[in-house]
């Protein structure tokens, strides 16, 4: 992405180093402010409850899915509780929503999460709508919330995510201040600041870069609650799902080197298997590997540290569409109800492989 007033710069500097190009997106902005001003389609009039705003042919705000969250604990107190797992930099609240059809807390348990990274809104907007499919949809596939427990932080970046709606659509970080460097940078890259092989490559020490790291693990309260969350449950949770985008790719352990875990085979065979399921709605093509093998090196994201810390056995990285460049983090709202779709089947294969393990 290059700035109006260097695009002749860089089209000298293509034809004088015989560099070929092809322009994907004349004006980001643009596409920024249609997403902003988006009429809402007639897709799927009827699908929400009058309860909340959320409709899945919009990207909505943090209030819309707190208010989404205590809506259906209102309408289905019999499968949902939410609480509140902290506070953000901010002061809002992380909220976190558990769907079961009751027990004693001994079900096998899948943990998700969403907006870790502030530009990717189809995280959240893919998670919420999980989560609606579970709850309103009970009755026609019940055995996926009777034989599991789900555990969701549908939105772990809310500072962020509202800073990217309402500022700088393409922000990552959170929002921390960081007194300690004497800096006037802003934020820190939640998904490296995980205490499991902290700061061992693909992170950076630097408070201005994108990937900051925060100097130490678990220093912001969004990372601490995310923590607290998942230990709170570990002894019982066999996946952990953590929603991202964009590039599809279904992405297992390690991102801090490129060797593989000692149950790989077993991870790839489950991931292929919900791959599969996904890629037969739609033709979705994703990959799956390591994040350090298929992706990049990264140090201190949260799946590294719920497998090598919390011992959560089938942890996955979820980047969900488009594979870009045609739009990347600005994926139009047109591709939210698909990718929720496509993305349920997914889970669906998690839940019974879940539902079986000992």
């Amino acid at each position: 992405m290059t700035p109006p007033e260097q695009v002749e710069e860089l089209l000298d500097f293509f034809k004088s180093h015989s560099i070929q190009y092809r322009l994907k997106i004349g004006d980001v902005q643009q596409v920024i402010d249609e997403q902003r001003n988006k009429i809402p389609s007639e897709m799927i009039q009827g699908l929400s409850s009058k309860s909340y705003n959320l409709t899945w042919d919009n990207y909505y705000r943090y209030d819309d899915i707190r208010e989404f969250a205590y809506a259906l604990s209102a309408s289905y107190p019999q499968l949902v509780t939410v609480s509140v797992a902290g506070k953000s930099y901010e002061d809002r609240d992380l909220i976190l929503i558990k769907i079961s059809s009751g027990g004693s807390g001994t079900r096998n348990a899948i943990f998700v999460d969403g907006g870790i990274h502030a530009c990717e809104w189809i995280s959240p907007a893919t998670v919420t709508y999980i989560i609606r499919e579970l709850v309103e949809n009970y009755d026609a596939h019940p055995q996926y919330v009777d034989d599991v427990d789900w555990f969701f932080m549908p939105l772990v970046n809310p500072d962020g995510y509202e800073f990217a709606h309402t500022e700088s659509r393409l922000w990552r970080k959170n929002r921390r201040i960081h007194d300690e460097t004497n800096t006037t940078c802003i934020g820190t890259d939640i998904n490296r600041n995980f205490d499991y092989h902290f700061n061992e490559g693909g992170s950076s020490d630097n408070p201005c870069a994108p990937t900051y790291n925060g100097g130490q693990p678990f220093t912001e309260p969004e990372s601490r609650a995310l923590r607290d969350a998942i230990l709170a449950e570990a002894n019982r949770t066999k996946s952990y799902l953590t929603v991202h985008s964009y590039g599809q790719h279904w992405l297992t352990p390690w991102g801090w080197t490129t060797e593989y875990p000692d149950d790989y085979d077993a991870m790839f065979a489950l991931a292929s298997d919900a791959v599969a399921a996904l890629t037969a709605v739609y033709g979705t093509v994703y990959d799956i590997g390591s994040s350090a093998n298929l992706l990049y090196a990264n140090s201190g994201p949260s799946d590294d540290w719920a497998k090598g810390v919390a011992g959560i056995p089938y942890t996955y990285t979820i980047e969900l569409r488009d594979q870009g460049p045609v739009y990347g983090f600005l994926l139009p709202p047109d591709q939210i109800i698909p990718s929720g779709i496509e993305t349920w089947e997914a889970f669906k294969v998690i839940a019974e492989a879940v539902a079986q393990m000992v």
